[in-house]
């Protein structure tokens, strides 16, 4: 049996998924040729696609096939481009660079920048009711609501909010949880669940397993870019390294120290693959990722 090689797999999920993007940017016709450019820019600017890859994953864990979430990886990727898009505008975190590339209203202008996220919003949600893969209503519905409640204001809208009225204040570590359970955790979560819908013989048991791997991953992944704000480098990043710290943003090794805070991420990895136990080697790919997401550079 071949070890299994998650560098091969990371770029064969990104693959995937960008082929189904770049579909869907496609259908989006010459009215506004500008705008879909800014939406391109967005979506292809090197992104590690970890929500993608977290849907394949998941529905590789319930042995499902994983072109079957094809569209759902994209939606998910779009929500996730749009939401960054609109996280580096002035008027929230005001961003020059977004991995590594000039930010998109910097490329372009504030006004296509928020354009481009609305429309990459949209159309995520226009992938979900017109994908080609065949699915029953009730599921097709389950996956919007899903992606709708996890990015509005019960998920990551909300904790963006909750974040931007955070600046400059004291915080505890309850409500800095708070903060990033909704703001990245939740779309995180909805990626392993939507990704695990994709099999229609999923049980109740399989996503309520999956749904507390989600969660420790989710607050695992906000942990270590806090930790990599602190001791990354700008140009590995892909970002301004120390943005956190000039917003005056309250952060895990702010609260608990540079040592507390990686034993934390570390614990939350371990946490996340104990929540596996009942699944079989179909679900080394989400083990694989729980580690690699505390051990990641960028």
């Amino acid at each position: 049996m071949n070890e299994f090689q998650l560098d091969q797999y990371l770029k064969q999920c990104q693959q995937q998924v960008n082929q189904r993007l770049e579909y869907w940017l496609q259908q989006q016709n010459g009215l506004a040729p500008r705008l879909v450019e800014a939406m391109r820019y967005a979506t292809f600017n090197g992104g590690k696609r970890v929500r993608p890859v977290l849907a394949y994953a998941a529905a590789q864990a319930v042995d499902g096939e994983t072109t079957l979430a094809d569209d759902v990886a994209a939606a998910l990727e779009m929500v996730h481009s749009y939401s960054l898009v609109h996280d580096d505008l002035p008027a929230m975190d005001d961003d020059d660079l977004r991995r590594g590339k000039p930010t998109c209203h910097i490329a372009f202008d504030e006004a296509t920048a928020i354009l481009a996220g609305d429309a990459l919003q949209c159309l995520a949600f226009e992938v979900l009711t017109r994908s080609p893969v065949s699915m029953t209503d009730r599921t097709r519905l389950r996956l919007i609501q899903l992606l709708a409640t996890n990015s509005g204001t019960q998920g990551m809208a909300g904790g963006q909010a909750l974040d931007l009225a955070a600046e400059g204040q004291q915080l505890t570590l309850q409500q800095l949880e708070t903060i990033h359970h909704h703001k990245t955790g939740c779309l995180i979560r909805a990626s392993v669940a939507m990704g695990a819908l994709t099999r229609p013989e999923v049980n109740e048991d399989q996503l309520q397993a999956l749904d507390h791997y989600a969660q420790a991953i989710g607050l695992a992944f906000q942990v270590q870019d806090d930790i990599l704000d602190v001791i990354g480098e700008t140009e590995q990043l892909g970002k301004q390294q120390g943005a956190d710290l000039a917003l005056a943003k309250a952060t895990y090794p702010g609260l608990l120290g540079l040592e507390q805070a990686q034993q934390l991420a570390r614990e939350l990895s371990e946490k996340a693959i104990t929540a596996l136990q009942n699944f079989g080697p179909s679900a080394t790919p989400l083990r694989e990722l729980a580690r690699y997401i505390v051990s990641r550079s960028h």
